[in-house]
């Protein structure tokens, strides 16, 4: 058994982690980790200067992914929550992006291999950013976007499934 399944495993045995809907075990790879002061459970932090998201599972837990985040000029932090959940989500380029790359057209389909969003996508409420997954994994773990958090699709899918529109995100460079 996994590391990763069989702390989840022992946690439920024991009562100190219980499951629910919005919790279901993981189907990618993520890490547990001691949870980062000062968070409430259920809360989304994103780590720029780590690249790292943490969703906070109570005080002691949080599980960890590893994710682009925006590049010089394009970061941000703040305080916000999910908006909107979608599957295999329609691109269209924002305007600083289209800026840039004028000859990227003005919508690519979901599902497409050219979309950027990859199979699922949480949209930030109060502006033009999202969670989501990634058509070139490589990008993961660096400082590439302009401002989204970007996620391996096997992560996305999973944290996608653990929480809900309403969840809280906290975004912060420490």
């Amino acid at each position: 058994m996994r590391p990763f399944a069989s702390f989840v495993a022992a946690a439920v045995a024991a009562g100190s982690l219980i499951l629910t809907a919005g919790t279901a075990p993981a189907f990618a790879h993520p890490d547990m980790v001691r949870a980062p002061a000062g968070y409430s459970p259920g809360t989304i932090v994103v780590k720029t200067s780590e690249r790292r998201l943490y969703l906070i599972l109570d005080e002691q837990h949080a599980i960890r992914y590893p994710v682009g985040v925006g590049k010089r000029g394009k970061e941000w932090a703040g305080e916000t929550r999910i908006s909107g959940k979608y599957r295999n989500p329609a691109w269209s380029p924002p305007d600083d992006v289209k800026r840039d790359h004028p000859n990227i057209p003005d919508v690519i389909e979901g599902g497409s291999p050219r979309n950027p969003m990859g199979v699922a996508a949480m949209t930030l409420a109060g502006g033009q950013y999202a969670i989501h997954g990634t058509n070139v994994p490589k990008s993961v773990g660096g400082y590439v976007s302009y401002g989204c958090v970007r996620m391996y699709n096997p992560d996305i899918t999973d944290l996608f499934e653990r929480v809900s529109v309403g969840t809280p995100v906290v975004v912060t460079s420490r």
